[in-house]
């Protein structure tokens, strides 16, 4: 699959990406465990597009801005109107190679849904 090829609740993505820029993680606490947990947005994407991944906690840290990383078992879903990619807990970031560079001028997470 392709970033370009992303809509709203699909689950099950394998992609291949590579990360643009991470953003600077901020603290929230859910309410379905009341403990604090960071979150950050990282720009993805291929050669036919980018979105945001929602990275959270311990996965924060193994995402690197100009690397490549294969997404296994991610969902999509609509934050603040705006498509977001996410691997949850049963998704998986795993480096890998590759040789493309992102799409920046077909931002999915900046069309609003």
């Amino acid at each position: 699959m392709k970033v370009c090829e992303l809509k709203p609740e699909l689950k099950k993505i394998e992609l291949l990406i590579k990360a643009g820029e991470v953003l600077a993680p901020r603290q929230i606490v859910l309410p379905s465990d009341s403990l604090f947990h960071n979150v950050c947005d990282a720009l993805v994407g291929d050669e036919s597009g980018c979105v945001y991944l929602s990275l959270w906690d311990e996965n924060i840290f193994n995402v690197q801005a100009g690397k490549y990383y294969k997404v296994s078992n991610a969902y999509t879903t609509i934050y603040r109107n705006s498509l977001r990619l996410n691997t949850g807990k049963y998704g998986k970031i795993s480096p890998c190679e590759g040789s493309f560079e992102i799409d920046t001028s077909n931002n999915l997470s900046l069309k609003e849904i």
